[in-house]
């Protein structure tokens, strides 16, 4: 898997297997003699020997543009050799990430990939007609991997390119990928939609993925996925490639999140809020399904229920069988979050399931995670293995911006910097379990054992594996 410009390959490895172990389909035993599709014909006339993408070009092109991104790095020289070269200190070198992006707003509101611009010092953005302009960032979204920049443009309106506003887009729909791979300059290619709601794909936190066969490489991320109306359906962000290239298997994430992430940024929030339902489920497979008595594998079991959350209130419960939302199918628990995640808080959601094999409906009212208990954060001091780094007690807000399951608790990790944590190797998003035997549930527990104490046995959790350590 190569997210634009990289993204582990290991997806590859996993994934040829499966498709080579495939049994090959049933030879019918009766063959259809009607035509699948029209005859072919001659064109009838040069109109029908010159249809063109143009006019969607032409219109959409003017609103894409390219994505600067740079940072100082610097790196010590060895000073062995420098010492015959006038001095071993360290050099500067500038490095800089290219993609491409989509102005929203004539204004100069731009949306475009996280991983583009994620540790740039200095964005620049260049328009259609090669002027180039510094951007500042409005909102980032590592979770959604999307980022909103601000370019000033004074009175001038700029050409904008319209984010769908309704989920039309079917398998089969004839596609425009737009960006700029390889630095070349703004380039067009078509392709259709191959798949929807890729959710197995493992890119990015909320993986509703929009799947297409247009050509896509690198550079091209932040560019829109654009339809035969013109409306950018979705913006591209990663390919699956056993060389870097494009092989036919690209990923776009669906304008309805793409719209959530812009319309934060303009109401001038600093975090995307997602709501939640209040359970956590697991995808009903094959296996499942007999056991469970279906006839086929289908929606997501739920397996916990947060106390007083809205599906606690709605009457769900664990063992319930969630089938569908607002009549769309879920059919993982990848397309449960998105599907609530894309929505706002307060938005009232209809959540058919099946309960003891009964057929059900509720409707309820989602909502933000809740921030209880209280953050409680600190930066802690001293020479100890979590010195400089801050921490906080969890809660299901506070796990969702951690990117952490909402259900944990407990005390989490929430920055280390520069810092004696940092060179001890701990992380973002650490999960601290007991520190010298005695478990740790909130940061006064946390505190309390790393005072006065000369050697330290920390027990921590990370990606849902525990390990302890001795300091």
């Amino acid at each position: 898997m190569i997210r634009l410009p990289l993204l582990p390959f290991a997806f590859v490895l996993i994934a040829a297997p499966v498709l080579a172990a495939t049994a090959p389909a049933p030879v019918p035993t009766t063959i259809s003699r009607e035509p699948l599709v029209a005859p072919r014909r001659i064109p009838a006339g040069a109109g029908q020997v010159q249809l063109s993408f143009s006019p969607i070009v032409k219109a959409a092109g003017p609103a894409v543009v390219n994505v600067f991104a740079r940072r100082i790095v610097r790196q010590q020289i060895d000073p062995f050799f420098e010492f015959f070269r006038g001095g071993g200190a360290p050099r500067e070198r500038v490095e800089q990430s290219l993609g491409s992006g989509a102005i929203v707003r004539a204004d100069g509101i731009i949306v475009t990939n996280n991983h583009v611009i994620e540790g740039g010092e200095q964005l620049s953005v260049v328009l259609a007609d090669r002027r180039e302009l510094p951007a500042r960032v409005l909102l980032a979204d590592a979770r959604a991997d999307l980022a909103v920049l601000k370019i000033d443009v004074s009175n001038e309106r700029l050409p904008v390119l319209p984010i769908a506003d309704r989920e039309e887009a079917e398998v089969g729909d004839l596609v425009l990928a737009i960006g700029d791979p390889f630095g070349v300059g703004q380039t067009v290619t078509n392709g259709i939609i191959s798949a929807l709601a890729r959710s197995d794909v493992g890119i990015t936190d909320y993986s509703f993925f929009i799947q297409t066969d247009a050509p896509i490489n690198p550079g091209n991320s932040g560019g829109p996925l654009v339809d035969m109306a013109g409306n950018m359906i979705g913006l591209n962000t990663a390919i699956l490639s056993r060389t870097g290239a494009s092989a036919g298997v690209g990923f776009a994430i669906p304008a309805a999140m793409v719209r959530q992430v812009v319309e934060t940024a303009l109401r001038g929030g600093s975090a995307v809020v997602r709501p939640w339902l209040g359970v956590r489920a697991q995808t009903v497979d094959a296996e499942m399904a007999r056991g469970i008595g279906l006839d086929r594998a289908q929606g997501v079991l739920i397996s916990e229920i947060y106390p007083g959350g809205p599906g606690e209130r709605a009457g769900l419960k664990a063992g319930d069988l969630i089938v569908s939302l607002d009549g769309q199918p879920v059919n993982d628990q990848g397309g449960l979050n998105y599907r609530v995640a894309t929505r706002r808080a307060g938005d009232s959601i209809r959540v058919a399931y099946r309960r003891d094999g009964a057929a059900r409906e509720a409707t309820l009212k989602i909502e933000a995670p809740p921030a209880n208990p209280p953050r409680e954060r600190r930066t802690l001091a001293g020479r100890q293995p979590l010195g400089g780094a801050s921490v906080i007690n969890l809660s299901p807000a506070a796990a969702e911006e951690l990117g952490l399951d909402p259900f944990e608790h407990g005390v989490a990790v929430a920055e280390v910097g520069d810092s004696f944590a940092a060179q001890y190797g701990f992380q973002r998003g650490d999960i601290v379990r007991a520190i010298n035997g005695r478990p740790v549930e909130k940061v006064t527990d946390l505190i309390a054992g790393l005072a006065g104490a000369g050697r330290w046995r920390l027990v921590l959790e990370r990606d849902g594996q525990q390990v302890s350590a001795d300091f």
